[in-house]
C-alpha cells in the first residue's frame, strides 16, 4: 500500500476510535470514563478500571499535544485524571483495579499495572498543560511502583523470583514518558538495564522474547509452562520500546537481535492456515493452560503494526512494509467495525471503533467495543505513533 493512503486510512480510523470514546465513555456526572461499552456505545457495566483510566489520561493528553489542541480532548484526560486522583490511591500508596462509578473501591489486584498507567498518564498530562505538579506525582509514583517490582510481597504477593517481560516493558514505558521532562542520573542507566534484561528474555533458539525467566543471574528455565510461555503481540511490543532505546544509545549488535526478535514473533506467530496472531504460544509446542491461546486479540496486531512501522523507518526494508501490508489487511477485514470495512457481518449499526475478540478463525466472539482490559488505548495509540514513523521514515 502507498504509505500515503495508509496514513490517510489509520488517520480516518483513528478519528472514528476519538469520536467513538468521546461520544459514549465519559462520565461528566462523576468522573472518570466507562469503558465496558456496547457495539453502539451503550454502558453494560458502570464500573471504572484503574489502568485504563491512565491510559486514556494518557492518549487524550498526547492527543491534544502532538495533533491538535482540541479543548475536548484535555478535558476528558482532566475528567479521568481528577477521578484518578481523588478515588483511586489507597492509604498505602496502591492503586485499586476497579471503582464504583462514584469512585468506591470495588476490586483490588496485587499487580502494579494500574499505578503504572496512572504514573504515564501523569507525567503526559504534565507535558501537555505544563503543570509541573503532576510531573513531580508521576516521578514519586514511579520509584514507588520500581519497589513493587523488585518486591512484589508490599503488594501482598508471593517473591516469585522471576524477571517479568511485562514488568520490563512498563519500567521502559514510564522512564521514556518521565526523560523528557524530568532529568534524573539514574535514568539512562536504568533504561539500559532494561534493554539488557529484555534482550535477556531472547529464547536461544526461537529468537522471540519470552514472558518469564529466572530472576537470578536472568537464566531460562523450561521445565514449568510459565517459563515455556510467549505470547507473539507482547514479543513484537516490546520490539518498538527497545528500537527507541536504541535511538538513543545505538549498539548495531543490540539492535539486530531486536529485529530478529519482531521478525521471528511475526512468522512464528503468524497462523498459517486461519491467519493472524496467536494469543500465546509455548516454546516447544506442548499444550497450552492459556485456553484462549488460539484466539485472535486486538492488541498484539495492532501492537505489531506499530512495531513494523518502527522497524521500517529505521531500516528502510520493505520486507517490514509487506508485513505491514499483511497485517493491514488482517486487521481492517477483522477488527475494524467501519462502513467501509470488509469487517465480519455483526448485527448493529457499525461504530468506527474495533473489535477486540475473534475466534482462530476470525469470527467475532465478543461484539462489545470495550470492557475491563480493551478502552481507549492500544487502537489510537497505535494508530497515531505509526503515523508518525510512517510519517517520519
Amino acid at each position: 500500500m502507498d504509505q500515503t493512503a495508509r496514513i490517510t486510512r489509520y488517520l480516518a480510523s483513528l478519528d472514528a476510535s476519538t469520536n467513538f470514546w468521546l461520544t459514549h465513555s465519559l462520565d461528566r456526572e462523576h468522573g472518570g470514563y466507562f469503558t465496558c461499552l456496547k457495539r453502539e456505545g451503550q454502558v453494560y457495566d458502570t464500573r471504572k478500571y484503574v489502568w485504563l483510566m491512565g491510559r486514556a489520561v494518557w492518549m487524550f493528553s498526547r492527543l491534544y499535544r502532538e495533533r491538535e489542541a482540541k479543548p475536548e480532548y484535555l478535558e476528558a484526560a482532566k475528567l479521568n485524571l481528577d477521578f484518578l486522583r481523588k478515588h483511586a490511591r489507597r492509604e498505602d500508596g496502591a492503586y485499586y483495579f476497579a471503582l464504583s462509578r462514584e469512585g468506591a473501591p470495588a476490586a483490588f489486584q496485587r499487580k502494579p499495572y494500574g499505578a503504572v498507567f496512572v504514573c504515564i498518564g501523569l507525567a503526559e498530562y504534565a507535558r501537555a498543560t505544563g503543570e509541573q505538579q503532576y510531573l513531580e506525582e508521576a516521578v514519586e509514583l514511579f520509584w514507588k511502583i520500581r519497589q513493587w517490582i523488585a518486591d512484589p510481597a508490599l503488594l501482598g504477593r508471593a517473591r516469585h523470583g522471576q524477571s517479568q517481560l511485562a514488568d520490563v516493558m512498563v519500567t521502559i514505558s514510564m522512564l521514556q514518558e518521565l526523560m523528557p521532562s524530568h532529568d534524573d542520573p539514574r535514568y539512562a542507566e536504568l533504561l539500559n538495564q532494561m534493554l539488557d534484561e529484555a534482550l535477556a528474555h531472547q529464547h536461544p533458539e526461537l529468537g522471540v522474547l519470552t514472558e518469564n525467566i529466572l530472576a537470578d543471574g536472568l537464566r531460562r528455565d523450561e521445565s514449568l509452562p510459565g517459563g515455556r510461555l510467549w505470547c507473539s503481540g507482547h514479543s513484537a511490543e516490546v520490539s518498538w520500546f527497545l528500537l527507541r532505546i536504541l535511538d538513543e544509545y545505538p549498539d548495531a549488535a543490540k539492535k539486530t537481535r531486536v529485529l530478529d526478535n519482531l521478525e521471528r514473533s511475526l512468522e512464528l506467530g503468524w497462523d498459517a492456515e486461519q491467519e493472524g496472531l496467536y494469543y500465546f504460544l509455548d516454546t516447544q509446542g506442548l499444550p497450552m493452560l492459556e485456553l484462549e491461546w488460539d484466539m485472535k486479540l486486538w492488541w498484539p496486531h495492532t501492537e505489531a503494526m506499530l512495531a513494523l512501522a518502527h522497524a521500517w523507518r529505521r531500516t528502510g526494508d520493505t520486507k517490514w512494509l509487506r508485513w505491514l501490508d499483511r497485517m493491514d489487511d488482517y486487521n481492517w477485514r477483522t477488527f475494524v467495525d467501519d462502513p467501509g470495512a470488509p469487517s465480519k457481518a455483526v448485527p448493529g449499526a457499525p461504530s468506527g471503533e474495533w473489535f477486540g475478540y475473534t475466534d482462530r478463525s476470525g469470527r467475532i466472539t465478543h461484539n462489545a467495543k470495550g470492557n475491563h482490559y480493551k478502552g481507549f488505548f492500544h487502537v489510537p495509540r497505535a494508530l497515531w505513533l505509526a503515523c508518525g514513523e510512517l510519517q517520519a521514515g
